[in-house]
């Protein structure tokens, strides 16, 4: 009787892991640069400009994660 084995391809190719590895921090670090831009266009905005938009400064964290890793 023979046993059956199903194995995902990245499974048993070194190179297929190491590609998802380093597409997974490429990305990663996309999100962080795109998180940064975003929190420090809002921060630079003074009080006046940001009541205007409707946001208070204590929510900007909060609209960056949002904006970048949709939460």
């Amino acid at each position: 009787m023979a046993d059956i084995v199903n194995i995902p391809n990245a499974g048993l190719n070194l190179w297929g892991r190491i590609r998802n590895l380093v597409d997974g921090i490429k990305q990663a670090r996309a999100r962080a640069v795109e998180y940064n831009r975003t929190y420090s266009e809002l921060q630079s905005l003074s009080d006046r400009e940001l009541n205007d938009i409707g946001i208070r400064r204590c929510d900007i964290q909060d609209i960056a994660e949002k904006h970048v890793y949709c939460r």
